[in-house]
């Protein structure tokens, strides 16, 4: 080194202090620039905070944060499936959500006249389904009991994630492939936020109740619920809060979204409520005489229909005047058929003329019968279907009642009950939940699959009328897929 040159030597080294400084710098400002109020939350991690987050991509970084008291561990996966919008529209699918859709309407869009009522099959769900399925864009049913269940249209189990909580509410899949879906009998209760590729968590949100309330999905991606601590949430996509609203008592109804974006629930302090999607603020309260404990639906002409345990439906116009109300029974949520009818019933099911709230036709099941949860749903040609209850712990069916109201076919299909609303599968397959059995605590719950029967499978074997809660998978052809 004694022939160095001192000024060769200073400018190497500032040369390599240099591009070293230049490799390094980007890593560490890219990293500062994503970090404040961009927390993201991926799968398998029980995160939940209350910051407001902008849209934008998720990257492959790690954050460590813990400057919210709500939040307790966020990072991103390095899996390829984390690297998307974190917004997520309705998945475009036969039936993404609780009634079908975010206005509830409970409308298919395939017709079901060459459905016979045939059982194709029936899986257990390792408890009380007397919550509702869904259908994934490929077909994918999705059931939440004690798990939640993904299965194959040919009755076969893809995934379950073990919710060590129950589930009594329909879930809501997004086109990013993510279900989301709320629990009860635990404090706290979460809505969690399910990869359907694989079953495994994206994310958790912590209410500090129970969550009876099925979740709908915003035109931008935001997901709406209730909970019994008497809030109705709205969450980001990536499980932070947007916002949230403290009503007068518990909230057990499913929100509906009307095409202009506004959401619409109602609660046990009697009123439904229309808030501004954007920060939660009222727009206006409409009172009923008992306790809203059921989803309201919005028909074509914006106006919102409400069942109450005042035993009224009532039409509220999009203003949240009255239109009028119709003494139907406190029963099911409302859901409105093909031509604008509006069904709905405790004991009897009745369709109702929207113009004036005038009785149409009325459908009694059965002098034992009850329509709890079995919420009607209608497919294109106009069939309704919903399930029954009957006598208190005797047995559940599923009923077809033609748009005259008369009756199709009925079908038993559980020892106990069926508090499940249907769903309708593009093949004309109508999926619903029952619980087995009340007094057996090791019996399970199923989902049933009742349509044709692909001609090429096996014969299915005798199933009419199940004489106990032990019955399992019975007739599960593989080329149903």
């Amino acid at each position: 080194m004694k022939n160095c040159n001192p000024i060769k030597v200073g400018l190497l080294i500032g040369t390599i202090i240099i591009l070293i400084s230049s490799i390094v710098a980007p890593m560490v400002i890219g990293y500062n620039i994503r970090k404040p109020d961009r927390r993201i939350i991926t799968d398998n991690y029980d995160c939940y905070h209350n910051s407001e987050i902008p849209n934008f991509i998720q990257y492959n970084i790690s954050i460590e944060s813990n400057t919210n008291d709500n939040f307790e561990s966020e990072k991103i996966s390095k899996s390829k499936e984390a690297i998307q919008p974190l917004n997520g529209l309705p998945m475009d699918s036969p039936w993404p959500m609780y009634c079908h859709d975010v206005r509830h309407t409970g409308r298919s869009p395939y017709n079901t006249a060459n459905n016979p009522g045939t059982e194709k099959w029936r899986i257990g769900t390792g408890g009380w389904a007397t919550g509702s399925p869904i259908i994934g864009e490929d077909g994918i049913i999705y059931m939440g009991a004690k798990e939640l269940h993904a299965i194959y249209p040919n009755g076969t189990l893809k995934w379950k994630y073990d919710i060590p909580h129950k589930i009594v509410s329909a879930a809501a899949i997004d086109e990013n492939g993510v279900i989301y879906i709320g629990t009860i009998e635990a404090m706290p209760n979460y809505l969690y936020a399910i990869y359907t590729s694989n079953g495994t968590l994206k994310w958790k949100y912590k209410t500090d109740n129970h969550i009876y309330s099925s979740p709908a999905i915003g035109n931008d991606g935001t997901i709406y619920f209730g909970s019994e601590d008497q809030n109705i949430y709205a969450l980001y996509p990536n499980g932070t809060l947007k916002w949230k609203y403290k009503t007068g008592h518990a909230v057990l109804s499913s929100p509906a979204i009307g095409d202009d974006g506004t959401v619409y629930c109602g609660s046990h302090d009697t009123y439904l409520y229309a808030f501004h999607p954007n920060n939660g603020t009222v727009k206006w309260k409409y009172k009923t005489g008992n306790w809203i404990r059921v989803s309201p639906c919005i028909a074509d002409d914006d106006t919102i229909y409400i069942v109450s345990l005042d035993d009224y439906l009532h039409a509220v116009y999009p203003n949240g005047t009255l239109k009028w109300k119709t003494d139907v029974g406190a029963g099911t949520s409302p859901t409105i058929g093909q031509d604008g009818t509006i069904y709905a019933g405790y004991r009897i099911l009745h369709a109702i003329n929207p113009n004036n709230g005038s009785i149409k036709w009325s459908f009694n099941p059965g002098s034992d019968r009850r329509i709890r949860g079995g919420t009607p749903c209608n497919s294109l040609d106009n069939l309704i279907y919903f399930g029954t209850h009957i006598g208190e712990y005797s047995g559940g069916e599923l009923i077809a009642v033609a748009p005259d109201g008369t009756e199709k076919w009925r079908k038993i299909i559980a020892t106990d009950w069926v508090d499940s609303a249907p769903a309708i599968g593009s093949d004309s397959t109508v999926y619903i939940g029952s619980a087995n059995d009340l007094y057996h605590p090791g019996d399970e719950g199923y989902l049933h699959a009742i349509g044709e029967l692909d001609p090429d499978a096996p014969s299915a074997p005798d199933i009419d009328g199940p004489k106990s809660g032990k019955i399992k998978i019975e007739y599960c052809p593989q080329d149903f897929i």
